[in-house]
C-alpha cells in the first residue's frame, strides 16, 4: 500500500493544522461544514474510501457496514471511545478500528474537577445572578455552597482519566474511593491513596461525590439505574464526563427536582444532544455541551494519533491504536 495515497474520507471539520497534514499524507476528502454527515452521505463514503475517520456523532452500525465497498479496510476513529462503532461486524468484513486513547486524559480529568467545583460552590447560580445585574453585594448567608476538602469522592471506573481525576482530587483534599472491573496493583493504590469497593453499592451509599469515568458498554449501560440512585445520600453529587447512558437520565431527573440528591454535573448526555427538558429547569444541575476534551491541545493530539494510525497502516503495519478483542 505505501506506493499509493490511500482515499481517506472525514466527516467532520478538524484542526486546520490536522487537516493539512493530511492532505500532505493521503488523497483525503474533507468537510467543508461542520455538520454531521447524513446517513447517505455516510453510505457514499464508505462505499469510496480505504479508509474512514467518523467521530462520535457518525453511528457506524452493522447496517451501514454491510453497505461498505470492498476497498473499506480501515476505520480510524477521532476519538478515544469507539461504542459508536460495530467493532465485531467491522472485524467479520475484514474492516480494522482504531482510536485515539490517552489523549484526553487530562482534559477530561481537569473538566471532572471543574464540574465538581461548580456544582458544590453553585458557581453557575452567582453567574447568572451577575450577568442579569441582580447582585445586591455580599451577604453571610447568600449562595452558601460546601467545601469539598474533607468530602468522600467515589469513582466509577479508575482507568487512565480516573485515576488523573483522582490525583487532581486529593491535592483538593478529598478522600478517595474507587470501584472498578479489576483492583489496581497495589503501588498505584498508595499512590492516589485510594480505597477499593468490590460492591458499587456499597461505594454509592457512602460517598459526598460520585464521578463517572467508565465506558459505555453493554454491562455499564444504566449502571446508575434508579435504583443504585436511590442509595445516594440526599447529600451527594453526581457528575458524569464519560458517557451519557452509563446514568439513567430520566431516574436521575426525577430524583434532583424531588430533592433526593443534592446536584449534578453533566457533559455528556444518555440521548446526545436531546436533553432531558426538565434537567434545564433545575438550579442545581450544571449542563455543559460535552467539552470535556474540548483543548486546542487535545483535539491536534487526536488528529496526530489519527494520522499515525493511518500511515502506519498505508505502510503495511498493524496500527499502533488498534481495537482488539481484549478491549471489547
Amino acid at each position: 500500500m505505501a506506493s499509493e495515497r490511500l482515499s481517506v474520507v472525514v466527516t467532520r471539520r478538524l484542526p486546520a493544522v490536522v487537516e493539512t497534514r493530511m492532505r500532505d499524507l493521503f488523497d483525503v476528502t474533507l468537510r467543508e461544514d461542520d455538520a454531521p454527515m447524513s446517513r447517505a452521505k455516510l453510505v457514499a463514503a464508505m462505499k469510496s474510501a480505504d479508509v474512514l475517520v467518523p467521530t462520535i456523532t457518525d453511528q457506524i452500525d452493522a447496517p451501514l457496514l454491510a453497505q461498505a465497498g470492498e476497498q473499506l479496510k480501515l476505520i480510524a476513529n477521532y476519538g478515544a471511545g469507539f461504542d459508536n462503532i460495530d467493532v465485531s461486524t467491522a472485524r467479520q468484513r475484514g474492516i480494522l478500528v482504531a482510536n485515539t486513547p490517552g489523549v484526553l486524559t487530562e482534559d477530561t480529568a481537569d473538566m471532572t474537577m471543574a464540574l465538581i467545583l461548580a456544582v458544590t460552590r453553585r458557581i453557575p447560580e452567582g453567574l447568572g445572578i451577575m450577568q442579569t445585574g441582580d447582585w445586591q453585594g455580599w451577604a453571610p448567608t447568600a449562595l452558601l455552597g460546601g467545601r469539598i476538602a474533607g468530602r468522600r469522592l467515589g469513582i466509577l471506573g479508575m482507568g487512565r482519566i480516573g485515576q488523573a481525576v483522582a490525583r487532581r482530587a486529593t491535592a483538593f483534599g478529598m478522600e478517595i474511593h474507587y470501584h472498578n472491573r479489576h483492583q489496581l496493583r497495589p503501588e498505584i493504590e498508595e499512590e492516589l491513596g485510594a480505597t477499593y469497593w468490590e460492591s458499587l453499592d456499597q461505594m454509592v451509599r457512602r460517598m459526598d461525590v460520585i464521578s463517572i469515568n467508565c465506558p459505555h458498554t453493554p454491562s455499564t449501560f444504566h449502571l446508575m439505574n434508579a435504583r443504585r440512585l436511590k442509595l445516594l445520600k440526599p447529600s451527594a453529587v453526581i457528575v458524569n464526563t464519560s458517557r451519557g447512558e452509563v446514568i439513567d437520565e430520566n431516574a436521575l431527573t426525577r430524583m434532583l427536582r424531588a430533592g433526593e440528591i443534592a446536584g449534578a454535573g453533566l457533559d455528556v448526555y444518555e440521548h446526545g444532544v436531546n436533553i432531558n427538558p426538565r434537567l434545564r429547569e433545575l438550579s442545581n444541575v450544571v449542563l455543559l455541551p460535552h467539552m470535556g476534551s474540548a483543548t486546542e491541545e487535545a483535539r491536534v493530539e487526536m488528529g496526530e494519533k489519527v494520522i499515525i494510525n493511518i500511515k502506519t497502516f498505508a505502510d503495511g503495519h498493524r496500527p499502533p491504536d488498534l481495537v482488539v478483542p481484549a478491549m471489547l
